[in-house]
């Protein structure tokens, strides 16, 4: 079926490219043959339950999350084929809250012969004065002297290309006629993808992820009127090398992939992809040069999160996405029918430092299903080990919020096998130690306690907060055995003002595989 459905897109997308709505006719994703692989999706525990992933085979980036017309709309790259990286399209889903998605066509597909014959990437939805547009790096394999991607297996010459839709629910897309930038030509460029966008009175300025050999990754700034005509004008910001060379230059520090630039609060704050971290840093743009000065800058999430991307909730609120990838071998997750899955929305602030802090969406709450008792109660009960027997969290799916007031401290959440999530922390000298599921993290100081703490558990994600600054989203390959309890000793008990945890509900009966 996925083979004739390819055939079918591939035909489609021949028609002359002014009239190409590639997507039109592409059988929705709920279309899926009721074969073994779906069965199996719909019931794998590992598989999560409330958080966004394609209805099988492989996801990675956010792409143009928009809120349109009502209704919250995520594009996200998508191999139709397989498990596995490779054929990139824009999946499309849709949600009234930023949580509870529903699956739509794929929006976005590679036309064969033209500029993104071998892959739609990553990009960026706006509305034009009332005109849904995107715009997303087309790829096309080349001679390697062409290409400006050349990771040791492709070479790609990558494009920024333009797409719009007049659908009110944004199912169909029309391509524009040509790319709208070419690469520049630059011997040492060490990409060109991942375009961004924001508007400045009667202006439009695009940046896009770059980087030069042996320098360091760059974001290339682009000026327009009309989304169709650029100027190049400057890179609006820069970095450094690792000094390590790799065939990747991603990996070395030369490359920065998904960045983002946006105003918060007093400050304009810049996130990038690079050497497997997300890095944000705040600061000044400077609004004659158009040159981004940063002051301040950490990880955006030290486990495992990449890619992200922002947009504007319908409150104005400035959103955060990021993809959740896979942690185990590729033979595993491509054998399982499926991999990689969108992290939850996290609303993005500053602190009075001017760091930048992020919560999970209250969205989040409507999945709340059972409370269990808040532990101002069983820190003062003469039992509280008993107390804390009836945090029972089934099905993998669950919240917990907890603050300490003292260090160190330590927290298990446990099945009847053992440890299954795990996390201690403990001052060490002005700064803190913190591990979390084995890995370590050095948090700067001066930070005291109280500390609060948030987890989301959902099967084999689970995403920690510490102080709504500190992240890190862990994967967990264990079948549960049994359900989740709450595992402190008596000593840290005594640190506990608060703990409350909550039964998760799914956000569908079969795992969103439909």
């Amino acid at each position: 079926m996925a083979t004739s459905r390819r055939g079918f897109l591939q035909r489609l997308c021949a028609a002359p490219l002014a009239a190409i709505p590639c997507a039109q006719l592409v059988q929705p994703l709920s279309f899926l043959e009721k074969d073994d692989l779906q069965s199996r999706l719909a019931v794998d525990p590992l598989r999560p339950q409330f958080h966004l992933l394609p209805a099988k085979n492989w996801m990675n980036d956010p792409n143009g999350p928009i809120f349109w017309k009502g209704t919250y709309h995520m594009f996200f790259q998508y191999n139709p084929n397989a498990a596995v990286w490779g054929d990139m399209h824009w999946a499309h889903s849709v949600s009234p809250d930023m949580i509870h998605w529903k699956h739509l066509s794929v929006a976005l597909a590679p036309s064969p012969g033209w500029a993104d014959a071998d892959g739609c990437f990553t990009g960026s939805a706006v509305d034009d004065r009332g005109t849904a547009t995107i715009l997303y790096t087309g790829v096309k394999t080349v001679a390697p002297q062409f290409a400006t991607l050349r990771d040791g297996t492709h070479n790609f010459r990558e494009v920024q290309c333009l797409a719009t839709s007049g659908d009110p629910q944004l199912r169909t897309w029309s391509k524009w006629k040509t790319p709208v930038i070419e690469p520049p030509p630059e011997a040492l460029l060490t990409g060109f993808r991942d375009p961004f966008l924001w508007r400045d009175r009667d202006l439009w300025f695009l940046g896009v992820a770059s980087g030069l050999r042996k320098q360091g990754g760059q974001v290339l700034l682009y000026r327009s009127k009309d989304l169709r005509q650029w100027e190049y004008l400057h890179p609006l910001a820069s970095g450094k090398w690792s000094e390590k060379e790799n065939i990747n230059p991603v990996d070395s520090g030369e490359m920065w992939e998904c960045p983002d630039f946006f105003r918060l609060a007093s400050k304009h704050v810049l996130l990038y992809s690079t050497a497997g971290k997300v890095i944000w840093e705040t600061g000044e743009l400077d609004p004659k040069e158009l040159v981004f000065h940063p002051q301040r800058s950490g990880v955006l999430d030290h486990g495992a999160y990449y890619a992200q991307k922002t947009q504007l909730d319908a409150e104005g609120n400035r959103i955060l996405w990021g993809w959740i990838p896979e942690q185990r071998p590729e033979a595993e997750f491509s054998a399982a029918g499926w991999a990689g899955c969108m992290a939850l929305p996290r609303v993005l602030s500053l602190s009075t430092d001017n760091d930048l802090e992020m919560r999970v969406a209250a969205a989040v709450e409507s999945l709340r299903k059972k409370q269990f008792r808040p532990v101002t109660w069983l820190a003062s009960s003469r039992e509280p080990g008993r107390a804390l027997r009836e945090v029972q969290i089934e099905g993998l799916a669950g919240e917990l919020s907890w603050t300490c007031k003292s260090l160190p401290f330590a927290v298990q959440i446990v099945d009847d096998s053992g440890p299954w999530w795990s996390m201690k922390i403990a001052t060490a000298g002005s700064s803190l130690s913190m591990s979390v599921n084995e890995k370590s993290l050095e948090i700067a100081g001066p930070i005291r306690p109280p500390l609060r703490f948030n987890l989301f558990l959902d099967a084999s994600v689970a995403e920690f907060f510490c102080n709504q600054m500190h992240v890190l989203t862990s994967r967990i390959y264990r079948k549960s055995d049994g359900v989740l309890r709450v595992k402190i000793s008596d000593p840290d008990l005594q640190s506990l003002e608060v703990l409350e945890v909550w039964q998760l509900r799914p956000i569908s009966r079969d795992r969103l595989t439909t």
